[in-house]
């Protein structure tokens, strides 16, 4: 571990940033301890929907984007963030040790893409075709690291089975009850720090132009983007090579580098996580890239035509609830 002591206001302010991260219906499951030079993130399973993610798969996802927003928050403020992954093998909520060093230089790019994890949104609304896509997607590719978690587009001869995939997911929880309770439950208003608000969800009639989305409860929301007849947008599918949680967390890093470049590039997103939540699904998603890799999450990318469609960010918890600094002698 190297020992250079970085301001507890820094790291602060970094995590408070990186919390902007998405999880799973906006759940947050993730713990942030500083204590001497380092700083450790845990999952927090007590945050993760417990009948969305009955594997907890997603939540390490969600704790896998925020470490790799982390990462970039600290560059931003100067400093390299050493990411030592699972340090404690009796312990696999402890995801991640990081201590840091300092860096020469801090580029324009290094900012802006801490800006970017500001401006940032899940974009549930249907989406414009996104233009130079053959450049992003050569971005996007460059951007993950394909030891660790492989990139795939979804062909759009094969959209129509990919959205088939999608409506068999939601025909096999039709009658899950538990399931349907908790995504009514995260989607109610109920707190200001937590879930999706009704105002970030869509109208029958927007959701009836996006084929391949989670059926959330509709709102009464005038329809919005009626520019855009159906939705155009690409799919990228981030897969992995085996199921552990390594393999997991590092995917959730993969897809926090996607956001983050798509964004630097002036696209919308909106991250997919029911397809995958479902074997059958799942299944028909890995034929469709043609892997015998294990699909984890899917992330629509396309234009939003228009700023004032952009909704306002979603609440988080405040951050003494997800940070805490401890004394070395403690």
């Amino acid at each position: 571990m190297r020992d250079t002591i970085v301001d507890t206001k820094v790291i602060k302010d970094a995590v408070w940033m990186a919390c902007r991260a998405p999880s799973l219906h906006n759940s947050q499951p993730w713990r942030w301890v500083a204590e001497g030079s380092a700083v450790a993130l845990f999952i927090d399973a007590d945050k993760a929907p417990k009948y969305t993610d009955t594997s907890g798969r997603e939540a390490l996802i969600s704790c896998g984007a925020v470490l790799d927003h982390f990462r970039v928050a600290m560059a931003a403020a100067g400093w390299v963030a050493n990411v030592d992954r699972f340090p404690n093998p009796n312990n696999h909520r402890h995801l991640a040790s990081i201590d840091f060093s300092p860096m020469d230089f801090v580029t324009d790019g290094h900012r802006q893409r801490a800006e970017a994890i500001l401006s940032r949104r899940t974009d549930r609304l249907p989406f414009a075709a996104p233009p130079d896509w053959k450049s992003v997607e050569e971005k996007l590719r460059g951007s993950v690291d394909s030891s660790a978690a492989r990139l795939d587009v979804i062909a759009e001869n094969h959209r129509r089975e990919l959205a088939e995939a999608s409506q068999l997911t939601e025909s096999l929880r039709l009658y899950d009850s538990s399931y349907h309770a908790e995504l009514i439950g995260w989607t109610t208003d109920f707190g200001l720090s937590e879930g999706i608000p009704r105002s970030s969800l869509v109208s029958a009639a927007e959701s009836d132009r996006v084929d391949v989305g989670r059926n959330f409860p509709v709102t009464n929301n005038p329809e919005r983007r009626r520019d855009v007849d159906e939705d155009h947008s690409k799919i990228v599918v981030l897969s992995i090579y085996d199921e552990t949680h390594d393999s997991v967390l590092r995917c959730g890093e993969a897809l926090s580098a996607v956001l983050l470049d798509a964004t630097m590039a002036g696209l919308a997103t909106c991250t997919l996580t029911h397809i995958t939540e479902v074997p059958a699904s799942r299944e028909i998603v890995a034929a469709l890239i043609g892997r015998t890799t294990v699909p984890q999450i899917l992330v629509r990318v396309g234009l939003a035509p228009r700023i004032e469609d952009v909704h306002p960010p979603t609440p988080r918890r405040p951050i003494d609830e997800v940070f805490e600094v401890r004394s070395e002698d403690r």
